[in-house]
């Protein structure tokens, strides 16, 4: 591998000690995992590799994925933990149990005030295609692809509110300087 990253101030080369690590998931607060679910499985294909329960703490992860049709899964338990804690790019959902059923229970999505946290993003095919498919899920936009300055660039919202942009990678090659 010949490219080692772009080169900016603060980057730093790294060293044999962090071979071998990689990104594996993004973690998001959900405040009912069945609508939460129903979201990311109907909406985005995703599937659940492997729920967690942990009763003492009373909290449930919910770690999805969006597989590929030929990517072989293991079906045990043990073996599908394992595998499912070495991929890359999954979404873990987590719900701490009870939330659902406080009316007026909700996570800060980190863009209102004061910000943090800001979006996941979803790759997609054909953005015009996932725009249409979104409408017709009735799928909250914060910006459609021709809106804004910075076009081909969709941003929704998931059912807690958390923002998703949505790309459509061959569009955005002079993206940026």
């Amino acid at each position: 591998m010949s490219f080692h990253g772009e080169q900016h101030p603060g980057v730093q080369a790294p060293t044999a000690d962090s071979d071998g690590f990689r990104l594996n998931h993004t973690m998001l607060r959900v405040k009912d995992p069945e609508k939460a679910l129903a979201f990311y499985s109907r909406v985005f294909g995703m599937c659940v590799l492997r729920r967690l329960d942990f009763e003492e703490m009373q909290f449930s992860l919910y770690f999805l994925a969006k597989l590929e049709a030929d990517e072989a899964v293991p079906e045990s338990v043990g073996e599908r933990t394992v595998w499912t804690f070495s991929q890359r790019g999954l979404l873990e959902l987590t719900h701490n149990w009870g939330t659902e059923t406080q009316a007026d229970f909700a996570y800060h999505d980190g863009n209102a005030q004061p910000q943090g946290f800001g979006h996941i993003c979803f790759s997609v095919p054909d953005l015009e295609a996932a725009e249409a498919w979104f409408d017709s899920n009735g799928v909250e936009f914060i910006k459609h692809s021709d809106q804004g300055k910075m076009k081909d660039v969709v941003f929704v919202k998931d059912i807690d509110g958390y923002w998703i942009e949505v790309v459509q990678a061959d569009r955005l090659a002079s993206l940026g300087d």
